[in-house]
């Protein structure tokens, strides 16, 4: 189907209604939302983030990666919720929230655009690496021109608009590196380095680094791992992409599409779980290499070359000098992954943004395309900008995770506001995870506020 045949995805048409799956197994045929999400996780929050943290701090700090992992996902549910119970998109049920507005949006909308800024430090870094693993595979084209290819490639996938596509790739480029991590995690183990249970155990003890510089990685990294609050906003788009909201219909009151809302909010929470279970088991891997093998080596280098240079010895340590081209093509579908998946996600929260300020309507689906196109040229050819003014991976990819702990105080308001304002029993999810979504917000307040705090406490 052409893009000027496809449906509108963003409109609920009645013909759309559909009942959802009664079983698990048939729940899962339709979920895939998550892993989109996933791709876009995996590249900045565990290939760098995480071995990083695991590396220069040891395993003390690797419940905190798991605890970042696991309580997000509440908020991303309910923040998903809503977007299925309205069928709106994100930046347009921000709008709605209470308090002030400059112009036509609301102050969340503006203070998501300012915090942005500071993300493309983020995802500067990861297409940057793109471009020196291709400059380091053919090193007869400069590192320049291979982040224009990147660029051009990125552009060429998202540009299209296609929701299946997107999906489809994040899956596979997921799948192909996790088997890969997991068989050298395994090789580890087989190992005169295999780490003990003592020292898995050591990091569960709640403990923390006593150094600043180190409680700074901290804080990045539960910014970034798991779902950042950048990456919770964008969940609703693929929720609405993937029919969640269509299928459900427009709310009329009625029993039965209370139950159409509560049997396709159940699909999006076996989605969210799933994807959590898979990015969590893979995030733990990532810090157990770092923490195993990397951690006593000396600082970790800032430099993009060598810093994927310094984590290719986490499989070759493990599976022998033969595993280093391996690294580098996997590390390539990963850190290619999060560039595509986190431009498919920009460019719809962009075009939100800016139709929620008033620069176009966002509604008309033509005008939309033509946005979305646009900005996926113009997204990847500023972040190729941003890191070849600064050339620092690392330190960019912590200050946008950074900024990222903060995104997720907006969101976190934003999910306890919809969760009062939309309190029907009826899509009730239960005590359990009352409990579980209070004590995720609790935690993210406390976090995001020791974010904000913490360097006027070290001046």
């Amino acid at each position: 189907m052409s893009s000027s045949t496809a449906p509108d995805p963003y409109t609920l048409d009645p013909s759309k209604v559909e009942d959802p799956p009664k079983t698990l197994l048939s729940s899962l045929k339709h979920i895939g939302p998550g892993f989109i999400l996933s791709a876009c996780i995996v590249g900045s929050g565990e290939l760098v983030a995480t071995t990083t943290l695991g590396a220069e701090a040891g395993f003390i700090a690797l419940w905190v990666i798991l605890v970042s992992c696991l309580v997000k996902v509440a908020v991303q549910v309910e923040f998903g919720k809503h977007a299925i119970i309205v069928g709106k998109p994100t930046f347009a049920s921000l709008n709605h929230l209470p308090g002030p507005k400059l112009g036509k949006a609301n102050w969340s909308i503006w203070t998501w655009l300012f915090l942005m800024i500071f993300k493309f430090l983020q995802v500067g870094a990861i297409i940057g690496m793109v471009g020196i693993l291709l400059n380091m595979a053919i090193p007869a084209l400069s590192i320049e021109i291979w982040l224009a290819v990147s660029v051009i490639a990125v552009g060429v996938i998202v540009s299209g608009g296609y929701y299946k596509l997107i999906e489809r790739l994040s899956v596979i480029m997921i799948g192909l590196f996790t088997i890969f991590t997991l068989i050298s995690l395994i090789a580890l183990q087989m190992g005169p380095e295999a780490v003990k249970m003592g020292e898995v155990l050591s990091g569960l003890t709640f403990s923390l680094p006593s150094d600043n510089a180190l409680m700074l990685l901290v804080i990045g990294a539960f910014g970034i791992t798991g779902v950042g609050g950048d990456e919770i906003m964008a969940y609703n788009y693929w929720l609405i992409e993937k029919g969640y909201a269509a299928k459900t219909g427009e709310n009329d009151g009625s029993d039965e599409w209370a139950q159409r809302a509560r049997g396709w909010t159940k699909v999006m929470m076996i989605d969210a779980v799933t994807a959590m279970l898979v990015y969590t088991i893979v995030t733990a891997a990532f810090y157990v290499l770092g923490a195993g093998l990397l951690h006593g080596r000396g600082s970790v280098p800032d430099s993009g070359g060598e810093f994927l240079a310094y984590l290719a010895t986490m499989y070759t340590t493990t599976l022998g000098d033969w595993a280093e081209p391996l690294f580098y093509c996997g590390a390539f579908v990963v850190l290619f992954s999060t560039t595509f998946a986190a431009l498919a996600a920009w460019t719809r929260q962009f075009a939100d943004a800016f139709g929620q300020v008033g620069v176009f309507n966002f509604s008309n689906l033509k005008t939309r395309r033509r946005w979305i196109m646009g900005l996926a040229w113009v997204i990847p050819t500023l972040w190729a900008i941003v890191f070849l003014a600064i050339k620092k991976p690392v330190f960019m990819v912590f200050a946008g995770g950074f900024v990222t702990s903060i995104i997720l105080l907006v969101v976190l308001y934003a999910a306890i506001h919809f969760k009062k304002k939309h309190a029907d029993p009826r899509m009730d999810f239960g005590k359990g995870f009352s409990i579980w979504f209070w004590a995720s917000a609790l935690l993210i307040v406390l976090v995001g506020i020791w974010s904000m705090a913490k360097p006027f406490l070290n001046m």
